[in-house]
């Protein structure tokens, strides 16, 4: 299983439900990373999609404790805990799992993770959501780190993070 995420300099990951800032050429790796894929995400980031519609193209799996909460899309299975969630990836492959969010599902399972891509924004926004400091944990470490990219006055880049152990939980 694998993280994927755009934080700024202080794993800063939204503010009020939205993305702190939309960048074309990291939606474009987002999406050429995760197609073909299964993704693990909450319901609240799902109500962020257009639509409100699950992502095209990839199995979406729902987690929310909201046990009358529905999806009409065949591409969409809604879990309510981790058993329900192990049950619904079971026969997928480890490495075409990406967990995509929010703040609690990214706490939830990145022990499950090994590996996260991080596109790094190199600015601080007013977060109120983050994703866990992967350079203050040391079961994970940066084995990438890809040439800077600017996006009009922001720069940014990708970087791959593995765990340590590469087992996860």
């Amino acid at each position: 299983m694998k993280a994927i995420v755009a934080v700024d300099e202080h794993w800063g990951i939204g503010r009020d439900g939205r993305l702190l800032i939309r960048i074309p050429a990291d939606q474009k790796n987002f999406k050429e990373e995760t197609t073909g894929g299964v993704v693990i995400l909450g319901r609240k980031t799902l109500q962020t999609f257009p639509g409100g519609a699950p992502l095209k193209e990839r199995t979406n799996v729902i987690l929310t404790r909201n046990p009358a909460f529905t999806v009409r899309d065949p591409a969409a299975v809604i879990v309510h805990d981790e058993a329900e969630l192990d049950a619904a990836l079971a026969g997928y492959e480890e490495e075409r799992i990406w967990v995509i969010g929010g703040e609690s599902i990214y706490r939830l399972l990145l022990p499950r993770c090994t590996e996260a891509v991080v596109s790094r924004i190199e600015r601080t926004y007013q977060a109120d959501a983050f994703f866990p400091d992967l350079s203050a944990d040391p079961d994970w470490e940066m084995v990438f780190e890809g040439e800077e990219q600017v996006y009009f006055d922001t720069t940014w880049h990708l970087e791959r993070w593995m765990r340590k152990s590469a087992s996860g939980k």
